[in-house]
């Protein structure tokens, strides 16, 4: 098969330097704008009635305009802006552009929907969509980063998506120690930043705004190559940059005024703790577990019976560390349990046992109110009244005051939940460049060649299950202290609130399986979205899936993916060598099966 090399023309025939000229002006207009009226009534969310300072949605506008607009100054080679673009010159000017005109047509219609019209939009909202939509039309002009190599003439589809990809960057000068640990500390600091911007949205149409700038954001800093550059620093200072992601995440409570908002991280970080540990028995052990939640559920009914309310069958109360133990415990029972009869099947017939005992668990709480069966759990009405833990006299349901800010009873629970995650972090770091995380890895990729090289499939399958068990009972005792109350509907398979089995299965295929920090993403965009778009709850599943198919159709692989899996997910089916190499040699590497 021969491939040949289409030297691909622009989406758009305008000439580069007439192109790259209006998309700055396009973009410059949009940012201007951002300082005008775009709406009349303070009615809209935001108050985008006052001229002079960017208020809502406008400023996420400003910073894709911006963002828009550095990109293509990049492109002219001025001194002091080259370094943003070490990779694709162009197709980062693309991407931003289409994240302006998808922030600024989305704030347009939304104004027009929710006021009744166009009729209320002020000329400044005018200029803005009229600069984005230039930009775009714009920046389709601009030459590709890279040309089309196929075994056809390229269809216009094809030359689109051509056109946002890029070049990886090369080899940087070398920069001093001093400065590369800045460049970590400014990088952490922005994404806590980011981070935390979101979560604080007070209303839907912002936090929309602010994921359709993001994404496109952050994919074009993808294809400028500037987060490479920065994956190679902090892979250079490993220890630096773990150090400095967690310090990001222990300062958000301290950035909070009340505890609105650290409830939803509190929450997101018990949901990517859960689906960090279902990474091992998914992503690292190739195990389908479709009922990984139960074992949340039994670490919180075994704190929550164990914490001393009056709801609880036993009447005891056991300090947290000891409730913490005895939860991961009987979580690890209930893990080696199940999966000595049932981790002998594979694929789809293990996945079905796993799908069955979720259900059995659920099924089971709610039959032990005294009626149905032994009073244990109190049916279906739970274990409430929770009581709040002291640990070694810090009460985490009161108000402390530390380093001169006050923390609120759901910051105290997020420093403990991060102190759990560190622990994740740290068993599925270790495990995973362990012996019996290559083994895990075997298993995965091919059972009968790894049993057949002396592997114990068995053995090694049943640690990962009762290892994810183990780290989702800690998890779970946490979740009863946060939600002061467990019952069987918190722990079904599917629902329109994470953490279930169904979200916890999808954060770890949408983030990445087998990589940390990819379920974390996951995790916290599957919780988020959800918890800020509830007007949308009617429709969420029917969303859901149709994110997923987009995923395994565009990037399977996830949203962090390790090499394995891009080389796995992306294989172009050519020679690993080029044919000039081929030409010169009497023996060539060839494909199997050529």
């Amino acid at each position: 098969m021969t491939t040949k090399t289409h030297q691909t023309t622009p989406v758009l025939p305008i000439p580069a330097t007439a192109a790259r000229a209006a998309t700055a002006a396009g973009a410059a207009l949009t940012l201007g704008s951002t300082f005008l009226a775009w709406t009349w009534t303070a009615k809209f969310p935001g108050d985008l009635t006052v001229t002079g300072y960017p208020g809502g949605l406008q400023v996420l506008t400003l910073v894709g305009a911006a963002l828009t607009l550095l990109f293509t100054l990049s492109g002219y080679g001025i001194k002091g802006l080259r370094w943003l673009t070490p990779g694709g010159t162009n197709s980062p000017v693309r991407l931003a552009a289409l994240g302006l005109l998808g922030t600024m047509g989305f704030t347009v219609g939304a104004i027009s929907v929710e006021l009744g019209g166009v009729v209320n939009l002020e000329p400044g909202a005018w200029i803005g969509l009229v600069g984005a939509i230039i930009a775009l039309v714009a920046s389709l002009g601009l030459p590709h980063d890279q040309d089309i190599t196929d075994t056809t003439s390229p269809s216009p589809l094809e030359t689109f998506l051509n056109s946002l990809r890029a070049p990886a960057p090369g080899r940087p000068k070398e920069l001093p120690s001093w400065a590369e640990i800045l460049i970590i500390v400014a990088a952490f600091g922005i994404g806590l930043f980011v981070v935390t911007y979101g979560i604080d949205t007070a209303y839907p149409e912002l936090f929309v705004g602010y994921l359709i700038i993001t994404g496109f954001a952050v994919t074009a800093l993808f294809k400028a190559g500037l987060m490479a550059r920065l994956s190679a620093i902090t892979t250079k200072y490993r220890s630096i940059a773990v150090a400095a992601a967690f310090v990001a995440a222990a300062v958000f409570p301290f950035t909070q005024s009340t505890d609105q908002y650290t409830l939803i991280a509190v929450n997101i970080l018990i949901f990517a703790t859960v689906a960090l540990g279902l990474n091992i028995v998914v992503g690292l052990a190739g195990l389908l577990d479709l009922g990984y939640v139960a074992f949340l559920g039994v670490g919180a009914y075994t704190a929550a019976l164990v914490s001393g309310t009056s709801a609880s069958a036993f009447g005891v109360q056991f300090p947290f560390w000891a409730s913490v133990l005895v939860g991961a415990a009987v979580s690890l029972i209930f893990g080696v349990v199940i999966g000595a009869p049932t981790l002998r099947l594979r694929g789809d017939y293990l996945a079905i046992v796993t799908l069955g005992f979720g259900e059995i668990f659920r099924i089971a709480v709610g039959n032990l109110d005294g009626v149905s069966g032994p009073r244990v759990t109190n049916g279906p009405n739970g274990v409430p009244n929770i009581p709040d833990l002291n640990f070694f006299g810090y009460d985490f349901g009161e108000s402390h005051t530390i380093l001169g800010f006050e923390l609120g009873a759901y910051a105290n629970y997020y420093m403990l939940m991060l102190l759990a995650m560190i622990l994740v972090v740290l068993v599925f770091s270790r495990a995973g460049s362990s012996r019996i995380g290559r083994a895990w890895v075997a298993i995965r990729e091919d059972e009968t060649a790894a049993t057949a090289m002396g592997i114990n499939g068995f053995r090694v399958k049943l640690i990962a299950f009762a290892l994810g068990a183990t780290l989702a009972g800690i998890a779970g005792t946490v979740q009863a202290h946060v939600q002061s109350t467990v019952v069987p509907e918190m722990y079904v398979f599917a629902g329109p609130v994470p953490p279930n089995s169904a979200f916890l299965l999808a954060a770890v295929i949408l983030g990445g399986m087998g990589t940390i920090s990819g379920p974390l993403i996951g995790a916290a965009l599957l919780y988020m979205i959800p918890a800020k778009l509830q007007f949308l709850s009617d429709y969420q599943l029917l969303g859901f899936g149709l994110a997923l198919i987009l995923l395994m159709r565009f990037r399977p692989e996830g949203l962090i993916a390790n090499r394995r899996a891009k080389l796995e997910y992306h294989e172009t089916g050519q020679l690993d060598v080029p044919d000039e190499t081929l030409a010169g040699t009497t023996s060539g590497t060839t494909k199997a099966g050529a």
